[in-house]
């Protein structure tokens, strides 16, 4: 009899698992849309939305999902997982009808903000899969449920061939009203299918805790710790999952059908790993895997701060060793009086006068490396009569980047890994530390991260306006990457060294 509950209670895990996972999966991919739909309305001039203007767009669902997450969070605590889920996805379906009829950028905002709460899912999925399984597989089941992420890469998919097909080619621009309402079908049918297949559950004595006991752990530093890690690993992929398709667009004129298909290369295989990082994080501790996603952040997002970059800078000049009458003028040999002075010449045959206009051979082919080549071109003419130390020849240095589109995408891929890995390996945290209060610390955690992905797009539009480089992105990545790292590292020194901890 033992047997049979405990098998009845493990298929029960399971098909709750599975059902989370997936109605999260259809929540992530609404959570999302404007990724797509936002740099479609853009590019095609369908409305007038700036750079810094689709940053908006980008992170007004985010941050409702992220601010209501720890609302949802404290009820699915007190009331169980099941209705604080339907009612969530039932809100989320009635916020995205009204994109339809959007007909201004401001509409599309307050669109946004409703159909947001699709990303309240997640704290809502996060607790109600926790008190199904124990605590040595949390890691793993969380890791599982968390693969509901690949949402996003579902929208950046299928949402620009959807496009394409309900705008007849782009023929009927307005047939894009349309795209909202196939979001809005599939929640209210993930909605129903969870309603009748699911169990509800609400954990151990949250029915005698008031709201100060289910708000006290929020006073812990260490909560707040985990979250600026989750604002990086989850708030930034949730910001690179969107802001990659106006990035591909731009940066190598990519349509927007192939630009998803990219940034889908990135979002999908980190959505999936995350049940890879959630069974690290149970077989080789959530400190130690947080070392690894850390560092690796830190590296990858360095490597492509650079730009594409053509730049043609002074290089060593050639001086007259003494003065005399210039005799002999040549594009690799310059003779004063009877002293020959060699010149540098061009192997690429390009000259300062048309790299601009022309570029030069050095553009060719799929470059992985930096290009750099240097030359002289003479600044003075036969008869010319010159004094020691002048300028016989002056130096150029061309150096040329391509940023290849495939080490770009490659990089890009391993950074989403190891951010997929990252998410798990912070909710692995949370069972340990505070087992009873799953849903809270869960839901402020989700919050601080689902505010990365609000302020990540938003941040990038206005660095991109004030630098100009699509790449100042990474930069700001990569310096977070390190000050994860170091907070998490002192720390641990901290700890480890008896010292008052500060987590």
């Amino acid at each position: 009899m033992a047997h049979n509950i405990l098998v009845k209670d493990r298929t029960l895990a399971i098909r709750i698992l599975a059902l989370n996972t997936l109605a999260f999966t259809v929540c992530f991919a609404v959570w999302t849309m404007y990724g797509v739909l936002g740099a479609y309305l853009a590019d095609n001039q369908i409305m007038p939305i700036s750079k810094s203007e689709l940053g908006w767009l980008l992170g007004i669902p985010i941050l409702t999902g992220s601010i209501m997450r720890l609302p949802v969070g404290l009820l699915t605590d007190r009331y169980g997982g099941k209705p604080v889920y339907v009612a969530v996805m039932l809100l989320a379906a009635l916020g995205v009808v009204t994109v339809s009829f959007a007909q201004n950028f401001t509409h599309l905002m307050l669109s946004g903000l409703l159909f947001g709460m699709s990303g309240a899912a997640f704290a809502v999925g996060i607790a109600y899969t926790s008190v199904f399984w124990p605590k040595e597989k949390q890691g793993t089941a969380l890791g599982i449920f968390g693969v509901g992420n690949a949402g996003s890469a579902v929208t950046t998919l299928l949402a620009p061939t959807g496009l394409k097909m309900l705008t007849n080619g782009g023929a009927n621009p307005e047939g894009w009203r349309q795209l909202p309402l196939y979001y809005a079908a599939a929640l209210v049918i993930m909605t129903v299918i969870f309603a009748l297949l699911t169990k509800n559950r609400v954990p151990e004595h949250s029915g005698s805790k008031t709201l100060a006991d289910m708000l006290r752990p929020l006073r812990s530093v260490r909560v707040w710790r985990f979250g600026v890690y989750y604002f990086l690993v989850f708030g930034a992929f949730v910001a690179l999952a969107q802001w990659l398709v106006p990035y591909y667009l731009s940066v190598y004129g990519m349509s927007l059908a192939m630009a998803g298909l990219m940034a889908s290369i990135f979002s999908l295989p980190s959505g999936l790993i995350r049940a890879l990082g959630g069974w690290a994080s149970d077989k080789f501790g959530a400190r130690r895997t947080m070392y690894w996603v850390l560092s690796s952040c830190a590296i990858l997002f360095a490597l492509v701060i650079a730009p594409r970059m053509d730049i043609v800078s002074p290089g060593e000049s050639v001086l007259a060793d003494r003065g005399g009458v210039v005799t002999k003028v040549e594009a690799n040999e310059i003779v004063v009086g009877d002293r020959p002075y060699a010149l540098k010449t061009s192997t690429s045959g390009a000259g300062s006068q048309t790299i601009g206009a022309k570029g030069s051979s050095l553009s060719e082919g799929n470059l992985i490396w930096p290009k750099t080549e240097s030359w002289q071109e003479p600044a003075v003419q036969v008869g010319q009569e010159v004094k020691k130390k002048e300028v016989l020849a002056r130096g150029v240095t061309h150096v040329y980047f391509q940023a290849n589109v495939w080490v770009f995408t490659v990089i890009v891929f391993l950074a989403g890994i190891m951010m997929g890995v990252g998410k798990a390996a912070v909710y692995r945290h949370i069972p340990d530390y505070f087992p009873n209060d799953v849903g809270v610390v869960g839901g402020i955690v989700g919050v601080i991260g689902g505010l990365g992905g609000f302020f990540c797009p938003i941040l990038f539009g206005y660095l991109l306006k004030a630098t100009g480089l699509w790449t100042s992105c990474w930069l700001f990545l990569a310096v977070l990457s390190v000050i994860c790292l170091l907070w998490m590292h002192t720390t641990i020194m901290k700890m480890t060294a008896g010292l008052p901890k500060t987590e």
